[in-house]
This record gives C-alpha cells, structure tokens and sequence, in this order.
C-alpha cells in the first residue's frame, strides 16, 4: 500500500503532549533523519540502536501526528513500514503553555521588546489555527509577508524611518479599511523591527545575494 503524503515546510505544534513528544531526544533525533521515507530497521541500522527500541517511538511519534505512513511493502511473512516526516519543520506556539503564555494586551510599553515577542507569538497562535481551519476546508489561507533589512548610518536615521513608516502604514489603514464592507474580510497587521544578530562568514556570504529584496509572499 502506498499513501501519498507531502510534507509542510513547517508544522506549527499547538498541544503540550505533541509539545513533550517532538522534544524527546530520541524522537528528536529520528524526526531529523525522516525527511525522506525511512522503516524502523533502516532507521536502527544507521543509527546504531535497537530495533525495538526505534519502532516504540516511531509508534508514538505516528500517534502525535509528527510523522505518517507512505508506504507499505510486503518482505517475506513481514510487512515493512516506511514512515517520514509529516514536517521539514516544527515550531511550539505560546499556547502550549496556556495561561503563562505571553498576551500583548498585558504589556504597557509597546516599544519594548516584550511586546514584539508576545505579539510575534499572537502571529504564530492564529496562523496555526487559522492554517488547521483551512486545511480542514480543503483552502488555502491568505497570507502576506514581507520582509526587508536596512544598515541605518546612526539613531537619528532610524528614528526617522521609523517615523516615516509609521506615517505610511496610518496612510494605507485609513485609504483601504472599510467599515461599511460587512462580506469583507478583517486582516490584521503587525510591523516589528529589531537589531539584525551576528552572521558567521557562510550566513553573510549566502544575505548578501538577497538583502534589499521587499518581500514575499
């Protein structure tokens, strides 16, 4: 039998059990070598463990939904398993830790890096439900993304684009939001910046063929 899956490039994990399961080591470790439909001996022989062993996670990882079955070949009196990856990726959103997860609307200074990590983690929250509720519906879900690098010479230089960007995301909210479209659809938005961290000589030689691009989608 064979089951034709593709795999996500990311996978966002919103239960605290899917959570605890991905950072197991063991199924860590095999997680990181199924990105390609693999069987339990195959995966025990090139890893050095049992095979036992391997299927009991293989097993458990199958039952959180980390990985699903592609493949099923019959060897002899045996049937043999091929399983992948059901992600390239996998990303914890903040509601697997419930009530201590962070909530922008319980952060007073906005220009704080606080409220830049509690809002990026909103984003992750309701696109990942958003995402399931459209897989579920067989649709795609509407996104935009875009994303840019600028060097500012100094502070004032910064401030001055932050100003100006401020002054054109008003501009663009009031021309294009319309109260009085009740079929429309509400889109929110969010602009964050931050310092840009150190790249090691391979991560700068491979930015410096994009940097300066606008976006994508």
């Amino acid at each position: 039998m064979t089951t034709s899956q593709t795999a996500r490039p990311v996978e966002v994990i919103r239960s605290a059990e899917t959570a605890v399961s991905v950072l197991q080591p063991m199924r860590r470790q095999l997680l990181e070598h199924l990105d390609e439909a693999r069987s339990a001996s195959g995966l025990a022989r090139d890893l050095g463990l049992p095979r036992q062993k391997v299927n009991y996670h293989l097993r458990e990882l199958e039952k959180d939904g980390l990985v699903k079955l592609v493949e099923e070949r019959r060897r002899g009196n045996c049937t043999e398993r091929l399983l992948r990856a059901t992600a390239r990726s996998y990303l914890i959103s903040p509601e697997v830790l419930g009530a201590l997860g962070s909530q922008p609307e319980e952060i007073r200074d906005r220009f704080s890096a606080a409220y830049l990590v509690a809002t990026a983690g909103r984003v992750v929250r309701d696109v990942a439900e958003l995402q399931g509720k459209a897989d579920e519906a067989g649709q795609r879900l509407a996104t935009l993304t875009l994303t840019s690098e600028v060097r500012f010479a100094n502070a004032e230089a910064r401030n001055g684009f932050a100003e100006e960007l401020a002054t054109a995301l008003a501009e663009l909210s009031a021309k294009y939001h319309d109260d009085n479209a009740p079929e429309g659809r509400l889109f929110r938005f969010f602009v964050g910046g931050h310092p840009a961290p150190a790249m090691d000589d391979h991560e700068q030689a491979s930015g410096a063929t994009t940097r300066g691009k606008k976006g994508e989608r």
